[in-house]
């Protein structure tokens, strides 16, 4: 399996980089070979005299690279001029990558800032499954929030198409994964509805039997109130490495958009985020 890893070669990055945990999470889920890009401004030029960003860049890349090749990754790298999500989502497509992952870091007053906003265009625009990768700043350095990116799964699902295509995930989990917890959210306006609760905990059962025969440790959940909120208050209980959502809202209109829940959860949560955009046809 193919990974495409963007990093902008900053210290952020770089303490992704450097946890073995970290890449020993990916091989379990699959991952062999990776494709490391990093995109620079069109406007830079680096071939005048007395700028040196070209061979920092490549002595950047170089280093990257061989903490890959030290775990036993086959790494390309790809160095390109432009705008970075349409880069890295193209280059996700010319190889058929599996798996596009995108480090994120910090949250301002608005509760979010990905770094130089790559992640959120990415999210917003993948037809791969994109991994946001938590990472932390304590005392100016950096650290992942979470070095065992897949040991605990929290998935949020409406039962919608997009949110089993995004369960179908487990197929390369289960080897890293060793506990889940799957929640369904009820909307405030259905909370009379016994039947409907009951068939979701009953939907909820079947998909947690799936797990329990790969060997996962499985809870389920089903929460009443706004999707966000509880989904964010799972994640407070449960502790996750990771959280396993579909990408895509149910309206037509959004399906060139990141969906609002997919959105504000990947913004707002501690934990690591996997997105998972809808199926197409290759």
């Amino acid at each position: 399996m193919r990974a495409v890893f963007a990093t902008d070669l900053s210290d952020a990055i770089e303490a992704a980089i450097s946890s073995r945990t970290c890449l020993e999470c990916l091989g379990r889920y699959g991952i062999d070979e990776i494709d490391l890009i990093t995109v620079t401004s069109p406007n830079v030029t680096t071939g005048l005299p007395g700028n040196d960003l070209g061979k920092q860049t490549k002595r950047g890349m170089a280093r990257q690279k061989a903490k890959f090749e030290d775990e036993g990754f086959t790494v390309e790298t790809h160095v390109m001029r432009g705008t970075p999500h349409r880069r890295i989502n193209g280059l996700a497509d010319r190889v058929d990558a599996d798996l596009i992952v995108v480090g994120s870091r910090g949250k301002s007053p608005l509760r979010e800032r990905f770094i130089g906003g790559t992640a959120r265009n990415v999210a917003r625009t993948a037809v791969r499954p994109l991994l946001v990768q938590r990472i932390v700043e304590d005392d100016a350095d950096h650290e992942v929030a979470n070095e065992h990116l897949f040991e605990r799964i929290l998935y949020a699902t409406d039962f919608s198409e997009n949110a089993e295509h995004a369960f179908d995930q487990f197929r390369h989990l289960q080897t890293p994964t060793q506990e889940a917890m799957l929640v369904h959210v009820a909307p405030p306006q259905r909370r009379a509805d016994a039947d409907r609760i009951d068939d979701a905990r009953g939907q909820l059962d079947e998909l947690a039997a799936e797990l329990d025969a790969m060997g996962i440790d499985v809870q389920t959940s089903v929460r009443e109130g706004e999707a966000v909120d509880e989904i964010l208050a799972a994640e407070a209980e449960f502790d996750p490495t990771t959280i396993l959502l579909g990408s895509r809202g149910r309206s037509p209109m959004r399906r060139l958009l990141l969906g609002s829940v997919s959105e504000a959860v990947t913004a707002r949560a501690d934990s690591n985020v996997l997105l998972v955009p809808p199926t197409r046809v290759r």
